[in-house]
């Protein structure tokens, strides 16, 4: 193992090696016999650097074709909706369906290293990320459950969560401590998802985190179907017959959590992979976008550092109002269970579906010249990770489903410290308000004051539903219902 090292050029890994304890030695060579083959890690390193480095612009992007695989909530007709919503829910009744949470995030840009899940953005209720998607998961199985005359307790919504090394004990004792928020424990499944040791800024030195460690950090979302794979999780959906999953991440405090919608839409078009998207609301707004690449005729994703200003800034020429580019990526996928588990051995066993790309971060690290740990105050090296949409040009247009859902309905992540202005606890809170106050305002509600935000509960309504005792109804600020 360490003559493997030595030969890549990271013999400094060893500089201390004779001074370390034998469990510490044991510890370390453990490690570092995660990584099967350094050099060509590294390799993979130079290969993502310089791919990062290209200009994406090369490629020809077009906008996906409407009339093979996008469709829209915002414009769609309440029938098909309804047929859609309909479908899903019946094979939630059925139990065909299996959701995933990526959970494997810290809150450190938040200022807590506490499992992002656990935060509480300020709703009235004081409830976490974590509990308001859980018991939005048991007011859909009471609504299958009474929707398709089935027992609630023959109604499984299994809820698969990814951690990461960081944040799995934390996560697991936070789920004991609330009892799982009312699922029952066998529904509820956790996995980690792979880690990768960071490297220096050019990509040519593995980082020491102490004298008998090495700097690593969570896989990316793309980690997932080395994960399924590796934790026999794609075992356990044909165990249960699941045939449809949900992937989300735990940070989108509006996200519908197994949307019926959503799997209805997918399951009678057939679709390998669908994703939902929000419009793009201006074009320096950093996100991804789910693009054509007209060489290949393949669905992808553009990231927001990979668009050129000229084509994030392009007209629709049917409306100027709108971008051409405009579908943004939010990571809310829906899978066929058959085709994952066809396709996931592939994915996983070639670096071509898969790809690193590098994330260039203020690292803690050890010194192994001076002996001293550090903390840089810029951009000292570079973590690696896998995006989850890196295997989209894998899937046939003809099956790959593109949903365009409304905002303000369904998309306002957590991602920035408490005062920032944007994706922060602040706007979370406001969007999941002004959300339920709608809700009741729609079905003939009303307030005291025209600033006035009210707390709808997850087991009282999944989408707007079953708010007709609110007609006439008077609401202040801060009610819970």
């Amino acid at each position: 193992m360490k003559y493997k090292y030595e030969k890549a050029g990271q013999g400094h890994l060893f500089k201390y090696w004779d001074t370390l304890s034998e469990d510490e030695r044991q510890s370390f060579a453990s490690q570092l016999s995660t990584i099967q083959d350094p050099a060509a890690f590294l390799s993979d390193v130079q290969e993502a650097i310089k791919y990062s480095s290209s200009l994406a612009e090369s490629k020809i992007y077009k906008p996906l074709p409407t009339s093979i695989c996008c469709s829209s909530t915002i414009d769609e007709s309440k029938k098909t909706l309804s047929i859609w919503y309909h479908e899903g829910l019946k094979l939630i009744s059925q139990s065909k369906v299996g959701i995933i949470l990526m959970a494997g995030g810290q809150g450190t840009r938040l200022g807590s290293s506490a499992p992002k899940g656990m935060y509480n953005v300020g709703l009235p209720s004081g409830k976490s990320l974590f509990q308001l998607q859980c018991e939005r998961i048991l007011k859909l199985r009471q609504l299958a459950s009474e929707e398709f005359s089935v027992p609630s307790h023959n109604v499984h919504l299994p809820l698969y969560i990814m951690t990461s090394k960081p944040t799995r004990a934390a996560t697991e004792m936070f789920f004991t401590k609330h009892h799982n928020f009312g699922l029952e424990p066998n529904d509820v499944i956790f996995f980690n998802q792979g880690i990768l040791p960071a490297v220096s800024m050019d990509g040519k030195q593995f980082l020491l985190g102490s004298k008998n460690s090495i700097v690593e950090s969570p896989d990316g979302n793309g980690g997932l179907y080395k994960a399924l794979h590796d934790n026999k999780i794609l075992d356990d959906f044909h165990k249960r017959s699941i045939e449809h999953i949900h992937a989300y991440c735990v940070d989108n405090i509006l996200v519908k959590v197994a949307d019926p919608v959503f799997i209805g839409y997918s399951a009678i078009n057939k679709y390998d992979i669908a994703t939902k998207v929000v419009r793009k609301q201006d074009p320096s707004e950093k996100v991804g976008l789910i693009v054509l690449d007209a060489n290949t005729n393949a669905p992808c994703v553009i990231e927001y550092s990979e668009i050129s200003k000229e084509l994030s800034e392009m007209k629709d020429p049917h409306d100027p109002n709108l971008l051409m580019f405009r579908a943004a990526n939010i990571v809310n996928h829906y899978y066929n269970v058959k085709f994952l588990s066809e396709m996931i051995p592939k994915w996983i066993s070639s670096r071509k579906y898969l790809p690193y790309h590098i994330a260039k971060k203020k690292i803690k690290y050890f010194d192994y010249v001076t002996g001293v740990t550090k903390n840089p105050e810029t951009p000292n090296g570079v973590k690696m990770e896998q995006f989850i949409f890196d295997v989209f040009p894998s899937v046939k247009l003809s099956r790959f489903g593109c949903l365009e859902v409304q905002r303000s309905d369904e998309f306002s992540p957590l991602k920035n410290a408490p005062g920032s202005g944007s994706s922060c606890p602040e706007t979370c809170r406001l969007e999941f308000l002004k959300r339920s106050t709608n809700w009741l305002l729609k079905w003939g509600a009303q307030v005291d004051h025209k600033d006035t935000l009210v707390e709808v509960d997850p087991s009282t309504s999944y989408d707007g539903e079953g708010l007709q005792f609110v007609k006439g109804k008077l609401y202040h600020d801060g009610d819970i219902l």
